[in-house]
């Protein structure tokens, strides 16, 4: 299959991602709306973490095999294993030091709004800390905040969806490649509710409900599915699992840290009962349209 056919297989793949941000422009949702839309990002991402984990963890399996019948050595196990290890551990930890990072932007706002060298301790509080509006991602709410480190972490996911889109097509599997645009489209449609469930419940200071535009919306859809397309013109070139692996084990360490995140806000609500509803519908969703990449060979 050539380059052009390709690449529109990859836009196609990674565009049915905006399918599902249109739910972030809710005007009023009820507030067990919010919460379950919460519920079920975390129950996609759940899904999403076991699979790219599982994905990036196939081939060290595979060098453990070789290893155990004596037909390979642990060279490879090794090298897969730092790989693996690396990657999640950078996935994770630099949303860390992001979240760190984003706190002293916002101290440093504070500080210098106040007319102080540090920032402001207990007490009353200055007028210019009511004034204060940090630039750039500082600026934003925690909510918009929390929906591009989705968008982000499953932009590095879908990537290496696209790169096995590209090496298929590549290899003249066309029929292959087909089946895996039509189950990866599919996946990526429930992606695009994960990423805009935390901008339900994005509201003001003075409790005002804060609809997204939708070039934002655009915005999160491009990071998220863009990778999709990326990966496919990558893929059709360049033949690597040790890019997969990286790719897969930095998607779920930020994965990771982003249930950490939903799970907080859900914890807050006190609904064990709409966190299960929620976790059931994302889950249930998320193999589903898995399933359909599975009964293509993949």
């Amino acid at each position: 299959m050539g380059l052009g056919m390709t690449v529109l297989l990859g836009l196609v793949a990674g565009g049915t991602i905006l399918i599902g941000l249109p739910v972030g422009r809710l005007r009023n949702p009820a507030p067990a709306v919010r919460l379950l839309l919460n519920a079920i990002a975390v129950g996609v991402l759940l899904f999403l973490t076991w699979d790219v984990l599982s994905a990036a963890w196939s081939p060290i399996e595979q060098a453990l095999v070789s290893a155990h019948d004596g037909t390979g050595g642990l060279a490879g196990v090794l090298g897969y294993g730092g790989l693996f290890a690396g990657g999640l551990t950078a996935g994770l930890l630099a949303l860390i030091g992001y979240e760190h990072w984003i706190a002293r932007r916002m101290q440093r706002a504070t500080a210098a709004a106040a007319g102080q060298d540090r920032p402001l301790g207990p007490g009353a509080m200055h007028a210019a800390e009511l004034a204060v509006t940090p630039n750039g991602l500082a600026g934003w709410s925690p909510a918009r905040q929390l929906a591009l480190l989705i968008a982000v972490g499953i932009g590095m996911h879908n990537f290496a969806e696209g790169l096995a889109i590209g090496q298929s097509a590549a290899s003249g599997e066309i029929a292959l490649a087909t089946l895996l645009v039509i189950g990866f489209g599919l996946h990526n449609a429930t992606e695009g509710f994960g990423i805009v469930a935390p901008l339900a419940g994005d509201t003001t200071p003075e409790g005002h409900r804060r609809v997204p535009s939708w070039r934002f919306l655009l915005a999160l859809g491009t990071i998220g599915g863009g990778p999709t397309f990326l990966g496919t013109v990558v893929g059709h070139s360049v033949v690597s699992e040790p890019v997969s692996v990286l790719f897969l084990t930095l998607a779920g360490g930020s994965i990771l840290y982003v249930v950490l995140q939903l799970l907080a806000v859900a914890s807050r609500a006190r609904r064990t009962d709409l966190l299960a509803y929620g976790l059931l519908i994302g889950l249930v969703a998320g193999f589903a349209t898995d399933a359909v990449v599975t009964l293509a060979g993949a």
